[in-house]
């Protein structure tokens, strides 16, 4: 599917399985941190909407005012941490590079620096968004 032209209609019946869609006060800055830092492709971004592709599989941003009929919009913090409880793993991210990464970018926070979880075989950092959502970029540990 070619996410910069698919008709609006045909790309929401193209959506299957489980959909991420995150609420932003600033999508073209959530954009900037999606893809200068941990990586992701963007498309059709705009002060409104864009699709972000991940390890093959879309996910939306939609600003604020497109949900404005919506009935989640009187529960959007107008704050961040935005999604408070949430996790979103980017299991396909070098998690050494997406924190150096972060470090110099403008308005994310390291939550957490790159760990070992042997427990669970992975190495993750937590990165918390210009939004307030919090990423994990995570790589598999190779056995010794």
């Amino acid at each position: 599917m070619d996410y910069d032209t698919v008709p609006a209609r045909d790309f929401g019946h193209a959506l299957q399985g489980l959909g991420i869609n995150l609420l932003c006060r600033d999508v073209l800055r959530e954009v900037a941190f999606l893809t200068e830092v941990l990586g992701m492709k963007a498309h059709r971004s705009s002060r409104d909407f864009a699709i972000i592709v991940y390890a093959g599989r879309p996910f939306q941003l939609h600003a604020d005012g497109t949900y404005a009929r919506h009935p989640l919009a009187d529960l959007v913090p107008e704050n961040p941490p935005r999604g408070g409880g949430v996790e979103l793993r980017a299991f396909e991210t070098d998690p050494d590079e997406a924190a150096a990464r972060a470090a110099l970018h403008p308005d994310t926070v390291i939550l957490q620096a790159p760990t070992d979880k042997p427990g669970h075989g992975l190495r993750e950092c937590v990165i918390l968004s210009p939004e307030g959502y919090a990423w994990v970029a995570s790589r598999r540990i190779q056995p010794a």
